[in-house]
């Protein structure tokens, strides 16, 4: 018989930028080798998968990063009371570090995690991109990382506008001269803190790839897409897998290289000369992660294998030209459900 796994995850706000929590909760009901129970973690009222409950079993709300890791403990020593977790899958880059830090408390209490480690999620950040890529021997993008908009001012010869503005964990946007940098600096730095990365800006086509390392050097699924619809976010709203030998070497090479352990999606540039730049390395699966569970690589299903211990075969294959189309639609909800939610914090 099957196992039956309880998995607590978040990212549940499926909203026009969305986090990864309904894809992942979509391949995990699709799992072949257990069955599962899911407990959706929400940090709003308002996630929209708060109230799908053909996926979620049950959703808590947990607090924010920002409240620390011990009042997060306590959280989830409540939850785990009630729920007896095998797996939790923190679906945010803000949310990652708190979690890696109380990975060996989680496992005290018997819950499983597959997470980078501190070291890995470190030096990928956006910040220290440029190092990792010399280290690693990855093309990446001039960049530079500053404190103050009057840096703006000082910048590198080699970086030149139009220029991309981006938040140490989310937000980008592309600015062509230094008022719109000016502007975009205050707006995401309010946001979402300092530093902010000033990035050079690659002109080309952007392509997405997600995967699944062991933490062994080993690669055990991974997925190219190219981005067929893209928001004024800079989100993909449409893709197609595609057949990229280079996309998967790299790939390869960096999971061989880092040791990755965990799940990731690489943001590439194609150039006009044909080649291909690392904008940045997502720590966690995708909001597009469904895709690849559509052709053939279910990686949440992977995940929570080598997250338990269970021995799993690497994908050696996926479908080519297949899509995927986001789209949204109006559910019907209870107004009690969101008053419970709002004010027990569980559903």
């Amino acid at each position: 018989m099957k196992p039956t796994y309880t998995i607590a995850l978040s990212g549940l706000n499926a909203i026009d930028n969305p986090g990864p929590g309904v894809a992942v909760a979509r391949g995990l009901r699709e799992a072949k080798s257990f069955n599962v129970r899911l407990i959706g973690l929400s940090y709003e009222s308002l996630e929209p998968g708060i109230y799908m409950h053909d996926l979620f079993d049950k959703v808590y709300h947990i607090p924010y990063p920002s409240a620390g890791t011990e009042v997060l403990k306590a959280r989830l020593e409540y939850i785990n009371a009630q729920e007896n977790l095998n797996v939790i899958i923190p679906n945010f880059d803000a949310e990652l570090y708190s979690f890696m830090k109380l990975e060996k408390e989680l496992l005290a209490m018997n819950i499983h995690t597959f997470l980078p480690t501190i070291q890995q999620f470190e030096e990928r950040h956006k910040v220290n991109l440029p190092d990792f890529g010399e280290k690693y021997s990855i093309n990446v993008p001039r960049s530079e990382a500053i404190y103050d908009s009057s840096e703006l001012y000082q910048l590198s010869t080699d970086l030149l506008f139009p220029l991309l503005i981006k938040g140490k964990f989310y937000d980008a946007h592309i600015a062509y001269n230094i008022e719109q940098a000016k502007t975009f600096f205050n707006k995401i730095s309010a946001k979402w803190g300092l530093p902010i990365v000033v990035q050079e800006f690659i002109r080309g086509d952007e392509y997405n790839i997600t995967g699944l390392g062991d933490g062994e050097g080993n690669t055990i699924a991974a997925v190219p897409m190219r981005k067929q619809y893209i928001t004024d976010k800079g989100k993909a709203w449409g893709g197609i897998s595609i057949d990229n030998k280079e996309m998967l070497q790299l790939t390869d090479n960096f999971v061989s290289k880092t040791k990755w352990r965990g799940g990731f999606e690489l943001e590439l540039m194609k150039s006009q000369d044909g080649a291909y730049h690392l904008l940045e390395i997502n720590p966690r699966m995708p909001a597009w992660i469904y895709l690849a569970v559509g052709v053939g690589q279910n990686i949440p299903e992977a995940l929570v294998n080598l997250a338990m211990g269970n021995k799993v075969e690497k994908y050696n294959s996926y479908d080519v030209g297949k899509m995927f189309v986001r789209y949204s639609y109006d559910m019907i909800v209870n107004i009690e459900d969101f008053e419970k939610i709002s004010s027990l914090g569980e559903l």
